[in-house]
């Protein structure tokens, strides 16, 4: 049986999305971050750096999110949410997965704890690192939006559904207070690409399963 350690719309998101459109038997540990649940020995012992999501799959044990997509690509190839292996096309499906992980998904985080990069209560300095971590995100928003427009597809990696979509959209939510830049929805082909996303049915069944509220985008 596969386990999945998610708190509601954080990058378990990302595994939970892909969870639900594989179809497969798997059960939601939540882990309550409200209540430091994922700082316990007994997460810990799963994941030492802290962090949600983690994925049991039998006896194997694996966290980071990346690692998690591409686990549940290769072990469900016939649901083909991967390219096949040795193609340009699976090539840069690692490119944009990669890109999402540690571009995208980092300066998010620099944006959303801004403290961890300045002493402790350098408020000034906390502020700073938050506004120019929403520039930064604003301009890989508009490299996203650029890809959409290139292939002209419905998806992001073009014609077929693929992993990369539910990151994409996981990421894309975390944007939807933003104050000086604008959201992702705001953007010509984002915009569209994400109610595209929100249509689907198992992306509607996990914005159920973790009770999410508008704005969801």
């Amino acid at each position: 049986m596969i386990k999945l350690h998610y708190y509601p719309s954080t990058a378990a998101m990302v595994p939970h999305i892909l969870l639900e459109e594989l179809g497969v038997s798997y059960e939601r540990v939540l882990v309550d971050r409200s209540v430091d649940a994922h700082r316990r020995p007994d997460y810990l012992k799963l994941n030492p750096n802290g962090l949600i999501p983690v994925l049991e799959d039998g006896e194997l044990v694996l966290y980071e999110t990346a690692a998690i997509v591409l686990h549940l690509c290769d072990t469900h190839p016939q649901a083909g949410l991967a390219p096949a292996p040795g193609s340009t096309e699976r090539a840069h499906f690692y490119k944009w997965l990669m890109w999402l992980t540690n571009t995208l998904q980092t300066a998010l985080i620099a944006y959303f704890y801004p403290q961890r990069w300045v002493d402790k209560g350098n408020e000034a300095g906390a502020a700073q690192v938050k506004r120019h971590a929403e520039r930064k995100v604003a301009g890989l928003l508009e490299q996203l939006d650029a890809e959409l427009a290139r292939h002209a597809g419905p998806w992001f990696a073009g014609e077929r559904f693929s992993a990369l979509d539910p990151y994409v959209f996981t990421l894309c939510r975390w944007t939807r207070h933003f104050q000086n830049e604008p959201p992702a929805r705001a953007h010509d082909h984002l915009g569209p690409y994400l109610q595209r996303m929100l249509a689907r049915d198992a992306v509607q069944r996990v914005i159920a399963n973790e009770k999410l509220a508008p704005p969801l985008v």
